[in-house]
């Protein structure tokens, strides 16, 4: 029986094995200057002395309460004594999380996959009946961060690269990206022809990505065969300058060695995302994530715990086909995380951006890529402008002053227009050959752009 996504992300059976503080160590190791405690410091004291609950987490805590409710952690720290949700400029605080923080502060991260931290988060699963979780300790102890090649498109003599498997992300806006650079974009300029034709590449993209993309740790994932030009080439010639594809059929690339049924999965908008350059030139570009909003709802001390299982494909198969992002053990989720560092044709740093956004993470950096290497935005006019999105689907638009003019056009195009909020979060540096750096901060969060 197929479970329903918003009944399977709640409770113990959606926490995936929780692999971020892993990779913070194992990338502290390598590259850390500063000690591994005094990182720790500026967390554990906004967990003891609080902050203000911003309007945006307030209107979110409302809009899942139902399901916060529903379990003990959440049910005592998301709301006030009276049970009502917390109210926008609340202070809150939370003390054990900064006691956890010291813990891991001092002793490194053993307590957590090995330790006390550990054996309390794998007694909090079992302690939810309504779906026990699978995980046990020695998931957790056999947890490793794996390092794996960038993926990279070429894109007007630039090199954009991401995340590659498991993550979709690289794949497909690099996909996106070969399959638009025949056209003009520079003069269509953000047109509703020139919408049109980023939306088709996405719907391209996106059948790809739903048919071939998974871990390639189980997956032979045709990694090369999807970037190759001559692939590309072919697929672009599907797009019409004014007529839709409808929903797009996957391609054939070179390298596919099994036969897999595609398979969409619904991804909500959670996660988070920045983007760093620092004095030494040294580059971040990160995307971190519990799934969802508020993961699977259950908390341990002081924490969130993920909802990540639900990243995987419900249904194992399909029409006799294994589906490429099965549940299997070990294997990692696919994403459609998308932190991108973009390098100019003589192999220099010239953009670093990324987003949350669950699957829409990749229009909203396709969008901004476009919009500074195309319509020579710079990086706050690439993060504001409006966002518009298609996952081999119904087009989104985002709701604005000019989306029921812009709905009017793509609908006489073939497309079928839905107006809605889509609540990005990108964050984006420009390196100018200059050394100045100009930044961009999403409008839609709280984000911030800062420089010393």
């Amino acid at each position: 029986k197929i479970a329903k996504w918003r009944e399977a992300r709640l409770g113990a059976r959606a926490v995936g094995v929780p692999g971020t503080l892993h990779l913070l160590h194992t990338v502290h190791q390598q590259f850390g200057h500063h000690s591994w405690a005094d990182l720790f410091a500026p967390a554990i004291a906004l967990s003891r002395e609080g902050f203000s609950v911003s309007p945006r987490m307030a209107k979110s805590i409302e809009g899942a309460q139902a399901s916060l409710k529903r379990f003990e952690g959440t049910r005592e720290y998301f709301f006030t004594d009276q049970g009502n949700p917390l109210p926008a400029g609340h202070r809150l605080s939370n003390p054990a999380f900064a006691d956890t923080l010291e813990i891991i502060a001092n002793e490194g991260i053993a307590p957590f996959y090995e330790g006390v931290i550990g054996a309390k988060l794998i007694e909090s699963l079992q302690d939810d009946s309504s779906r026990r979780a699978l995980m046990t300790a020695q998931d957790l102890a056999d947890y490793e961060t794996l390092s794996r090649p960038p993926v990279c498109a070429r894109y007007h003599g630039a090199a954009v690269c991401g995340m590659g498997p498991p993550s979709s992300g690289a794949l497909t806006v690099g996909q996106i990206l070969q399959l638009i650079e025949r056209f003009d974009l520079k003069n269509l300029g953000a047109s509703p022809e020139g919408i049109h034709l980023i939306l088709e590449a996405s719907r391209l993209a996106y059948a790809d990505r739903a048919r071939y993309m998974a871990d390639s740790d189980f997956v032979a994932v045709p990694v090369e065969g999807l970037l190759n030009a001559d692939y590309l080439q072919g697929r672009s010639q599907l797009i019409q300058p004014t007529t839709s594809i409808g929903v797009a059929l996957p391609g054939h690339p070179p390298g596919i060695t099994t036969a897999q049924a595609s398979m969409q999965q619904f991804e909500p908008a959670g996660t988070s995302h920045f983007s760093i350059v620092d004095a030494e030139g040294n580059i971040v570009s990160m995307t971190t994530t519990i799934e969802s909003g508020f993961g699977s709802m259950l908390m341990t001390q002081g924490f969130l715990l993920n909802n990540e299982m639900t990243d995987f494909s419900f249904r194992p198969s399909k029409e006799g086909r294994p589906i490429a992002n099965r549940v299997e053990g070990g294997k990692r989720p696919r994403s459609s995380m998308a932190p991108t560092i973009v390098f100019d044709s003589k192999g220099a740093p010239m953009l670093v951006t990324g987003s949350p956004g669950g699957s829409r993470i990749i229009c909203y950096v396709v969008q901004a890529l476009v919009g500074v290497m195309d319509w020579t935005m710079n990086p706050q006019q690439a993060v504001s402008m409006p966002h518009f999105c298609n996952r081999n689907g119904a087009t989104d638009l985002e709701s604005h002053h000019g989306a029921e003019t812009l709905k009017a056009a793509l609908t006489d195009f073939g497309h079928e227009v839905r107006i809605r909020d889509m609540n990005s979060g990108l964050h984006m540096i420009q390196l100018l050959p200059s050394g100045q750096l100009l930044g961009g901060a999403d409008p839609r969060r709280e984000g911030l752009v800062l420089g010393e």
